[in-house]
Order: structure tokens, then sequence, then C-alpha cells
């Protein structure tokens, strides 16, 4: 698990230089990040975090957790950035650490780990019926999930409608498809794809990209079924 969180760490890195610059911090290594939550926001599937301790307030980015002002929290170490700019949050931090998620419980109660993908499933109101796409390679949500042994690292064509977008996290597109098929108790409705492309929610798409099983990105986000580096076409949202 330490291995996969470090890698995960590098990932995060690699994926921000391009609007900021990677140097090594305080926080570097083993040393855990402790405060109290003085301020959070959400975007982009990340939640933005400043601590305080002893005075000293930092920046911290983690996947998206829940965290409550006032609590005291315990962060797993990071990379630090500086002159970070968020384009979801149209915001630039001089210094932020990026850090794989919560390991400590704080008096508050927050959450020990990001959710990651057993949190992430998107639960709508409206009725979506999306028929299935055309071809051999071609499968509805449901059948991509019961099948997904057999189909590992094989290319499926899925067609669905966009329910949640979070761009440009670890240099990739997140794209959460539904198509009427599968059922919200068992997860079995909502799929992930990751894209260079991009989509917005409400958009139709023919998404195909190749399907791997037990997918795990570290920070808690393992996926039981996931399709990447997925090409995707829109349709008119009205048909």
């Amino acid at each position: 698990m330490k291995v996969l969180m470090k890698m995960f760490f590098v990932v995060l890195v690699l994926a921000m230089t391009v609007t900021g610059t990677a140097l090594p911090s305080y926080a570097a290594g083993d040393q855990a990040l402790t405060g109290k939550v003085i301020e959070s926001m959400d975007s982009g599937g990340y939640t933005y975090v400043q601590i305080e301790n002893n005075g000293k307030q930092t920046w911290v980015a983690l996947p998206e957790t829940k965290v409550v002002k006032g609590q005291d929290i315990t962060l797993s170490p990071g990379n630090e950035m500086k002159n970070f700019e968020s384009k979801t949050l149209k915001r630039k931090f001089d210094s932020i650490i990026f850090s794989g998620g919560v390991i400590g419980q704080g008096e508050n109660g927050v959450e020990k780990k990001s959710p990651g993908s057993n949190g992430s499933a998107v639960v709508v109101t409206e009725k979506i019926k999306v028929d299935k796409a055309s071809g051999p390679d071609a499968y509805t949500i449901a059948e991509i999930f019961e099948r997904g042994k057999d189909l590992e690292g094989k290319k499926v064509v899925v067609r669905g409608k966009a329910v949640k977008v979070s761009e440009g996290i670890m240099n990739k597109n997140w794209i959460h498809l539904q198509d009427g098929s599968g059922d919200a108790k068992t997860k079995n409705n909502d799929l992930v794809l990751t894209s260079k492309d991009l989509a917005k929610v409400g958009d139709i798409v023919i998404a195909s990209g190749t399907l791997y099983i037990n997918k795990d990105f570290g920070g808690g986000y393992k996926y039981n079924v996931i399709i990447e580096d997925t090409v995707i076409k829109k349709e008119d949202a009205t048909k």
C-alpha cells in the first residue's frame, strides 16, 4: 500500500506540473500533516483544505473527502507545489501540498480515508434510458459489470449519458456514464471512463476504450470496472 501511495503522489505531481513547480516540502517522506481545519472547498474531484497547527497555516489538496470546519485532522504526507493554479477553482495558491488523503480521525469524526470509487457512484433522480450501441464490441453498462472478467484488456463500446464529469485529474478527464441498465443498489449502473476527450453533464455519448477490472490508482481510488484511454463521440442529447 505504501508503494501505491508513493506512486499516487508521483502521478499527482506529474499531472500538475503544467500549472505549478513541484518542490520537496517539510511533509515529504513519512511525516504526516496534522492540524485544525479552518477552511475547505471541493472542486474537480479534490478537496482543498487549509489547516492550522501552532499558528502555521497550510493548504492541502486531497481526493474529495468530507471534512468539517473546526475538526482536527491528520493527512498523509505529500509533495509541495509552489505557485499552483487550480483551473476548476480559478484560484492560485502560493504553496499547496498534495496528499493521498486522511489517515487519522479527528475529534469530530472525519472519514479515515478517501471514499474513492466506493463512494463515487452518482445518484440521479431522473429516469435514464439510452439505447445500446451497435456492433460486436457494444455492451450495456450492466453487461460490462457482469462480464468484466471476460472483457478485461479488451476494447468495448458503450452508449450512455454523462452524469458527472471531473476535468484534469491525474492528467485525465473522469466521466461517469449511465444508460438506465443496472441497479444503484448493487452499484452496477454507473460506469467510470477516463479520457483525453471531454463531455459535459447531460451529453449522450458513444464511448470506446479498453476495459480493466480492479484498477487501483491509490488514495482509496479503486475501481471494480473502469474503461481507460476512451475515445468519446457526442450525440444529440434530445435523441
